[in-house]
């Protein structure tokens, strides 16, 4: 980093400091060096001076030494303030991205994660032959939006509600979907709720990331996870954790139509018993997906008859 002098109206010179480019991402990653190993803060630093910067990473590269306005230095120590408080960094930037999209994010929803986007793509792929014919879906636990905007954007003929119970992420939902131009209809509701989710109207296709991690599990989960997102959203009462894939199950019993598909997340510890739930409900064609990283994330159901 170097300096230049100004004079102020007292004539004495103030030293000011000038950072540029690559000073600053330099500093950024040693910073996150303390709390991040190596490649992870490397990425982070990258998410963080495209958003001061407003430029693509070869555009960084090559105007390296273009000096940071004021301004953006400031915001890039209240970055890294909260960085090193162990903030996840889409909650410092206020986005993510999620299927090719960019999310508003902060403390009311989930960080949308390449697994959720791995059960999108199986809704569409499977729903894009039906598409001569208007699929009614419904996303349990909307959280961002991020499942039912993204599944909106790619199957647009779609009539898509999303309910939470949180009025707090129904508001970045509605936020998201107006940002990026989908058309979804938000209800706030709690859905283990019998007397309110039998109020919704049928549907041809329900899509979920419940929550479904065991409260016991909370002690091996990170600091940026467990301080920061919203427990609502991800912990379950150790004594019942399949407790939302049971009233998934009672709900798609009379609401979901004849050759209907369910697809839900789910723990990979826990992905047989989640299968037998929807069997004890007469649900015969049940099918497990592992993920990218060969575990067992992801469940199909399909009514037959």
């Amino acid at each position: 980093m170097i300096g230049t002098k100004i004079a102020d109206s007292a004539q004495s010179a103030i030293f000011v400091p000038v950072m540029t480019i690559l000073d600053a991402r330099r500093k950024l990653f040693q910073d996150l060096q303390k709390i991040y190993d190596q490649r992870e803060a490397d990425s982070i630093a990258e998410l963080v001076m495209e958003k001061i910067t407003g430029l693509r990473k070869i555009d960084r590269i090559l105007e390296k030494n273009r000096t940071l306005p004021e301004h953006n230095i400031q915001l890039l120590k209240q970055f890294t303030a909260d960085l090193l408080k162990h903030t996840p960094v889409q909650y410092v930037l206020h986005e993510a991205w999620f299927y090719g999209l960019k999310f508003f994010v902060n403390e009311n929803v989930l960080i949308p994660r390449p697994e959720t986007e791995e059960l999108v793509r199986w809704v569409v792929d499977d729903l894009k032959s039906t598409q001569e014919r208007s699929n009614r879906i419904l996303d349990i636990g909307t959280g961002s939006g991020c499942i039912a905007i993204s599944i909106k954007k790619q199957l647009p003929g779609s009539n898509i509600d999303a309910c939470d119970i949180s009025a707090g992420a129904l508001q970045i939902a509605q936020k998201n979907a107006l940002d990026i131009g989908a058309e979804i209809n938000l209800i706030e509701l709690n859905f283990l709720d019998r007397e309110q989710t039998h109020l919704l109207p049928n549907y041809d296709c329900i899509v979920s990331n419940p929550p479904y991690v065991p409260l016991k599990d909370k002690a091996t989960m990170r600091d940026n996870v467990t301080n920061f997102e919203p427990h609502l959203a991800l912990f379950v009462d150790d004594n019942d954790p399949l407790i939302f894939y049971r009233a998934m199950a009672n709900f798609a019993s009379d609401k979901l139509s004849t050759g209907g598909k369910i697809y839900v997340e789910l723990h990979e510890n826990l992905a047989e018993a989640t299968a037998n739930v929807f069997h004890e409900k007469k649900f015969l064609s049940v099918e497990i997906r592992k993920d990218m990283q060969g575990k067992s994330r992801m469940l199909k159901i399909s009514r037959q008859s």
